[in-house]
């Protein structure tokens, strides 16, 4: 009788230099979750990360997991807590991305497996980026210059500028009201670097609301926030010096229902 298959692993580890190298040198793009020691990787989005892999089927897409205090390239994320993605393809930085927001972690490993196939597959240019963890102060004037190069397509949010991920929630897009909100949105002086209307998975919900996980109505978030189309907007400020986050909370308003209400009533 022969012996069950032992199942392969989603993601590489790594962690240390030899096993770095090896990574950089496999064909194809390689999704790389960057972490720390003592937190261990990102969990959130392994689900995610496997159904995209089981719905795309592509063996040039790879995910991996990397040690940063083990790897003298990391060494400028060490100590950071943020949860963030490095995309290599030929060995080369092609993509970052910081946080783990779902819809956009999944849009920006499609696209830029789309362009790393173009490159391998039609000789296609490769677009290689900087990202701030990695570059030193004298290099941001280069850094500036490859960025301003790309067209929006190529760099879909830009390492130094800060941004947020919102969601209008399925039941106002159902009533039709998304375009009147992304007006507001742009006439209160925000930016949207990028824009997708789709549906959300449920894994890809709860990632999106883990901080919401312990609230007794978070399943039902998830459900509903599942059950139709949603628009996922990328959100910065025309300053890219500015940190939109509180003054997007602040144009929001409470999260809190009744608060809400009282303070921002016609939000």
């Amino acid at each position: 009788m022969a012996g069950k298959k032992k199942e392969v692993s989603l993601q590489v580890s790594v962690t240390n230099e030899e096993q770095w190298g090896e990574m950089l040198s496999t064909k194809g793009l390689t999704v790389v979750d960057i972490y720390q020691q003592w937190c261990g990787p990102c969990r959130a989005v392994v689900s995610l990360f496997r159904k995209i892999k089981n719905e795309l089927g592509d063996d040039l897409l790879h995910f991996a997991t990397a040690e940063a205090d083990s790897i003298d390239a990391l060494e400028r994320y060490r100590g950071r807590c943020e949860p963030t993605f490095l995309f290599y393809g030929g060995g080369e930085l092609v993509g970052v991305l910081r946080g783990a927001n779902a819809p956009l972690l999944q849009r920006l490993v499609v696209e830029e497996l789309v362009k790393e196939k173009r490159v391998l597959e039609d000789g296609a240019e490769r677009r290689v980026v900087k990202d701030e963890g990695l570059v030193d102060g004298e290099d941001e004037d280069e850094e500036e210059t490859v960025e301003n190069d790309h067209s929006d397509d190529d760099v879909l949010v830009p390492p130094h500028k800060s941004y947020t991920v919102a969601i209008i929630k399925p039941d106002v897009v159902a009533h039709g009201k998304a375009s009147e909100i992304i007006m507001k949105i742009q006439d209160a002086g925000f930016q949207i670097l990028a824009h997708d209307e789709r549906t959300l998975t449920e894994d890809e919900a709860r990632v999106f609301y883990q901080h919401k996980e312990d609230q007794p109505y978070f399943q039902e978030l998830v459900e509903f926030m599942a059950s139709g189309p949603s628009h996922v907007l990328v959100i910065s400020q025309t300053d890219a010096s500015a940190d939109v986050v509180p003054v997007w909370r602040e144009f929001i308003g409470p999260a809190d229902v009744q608060e809400a209400r009282r303070d921002k009533p016609d939000r």
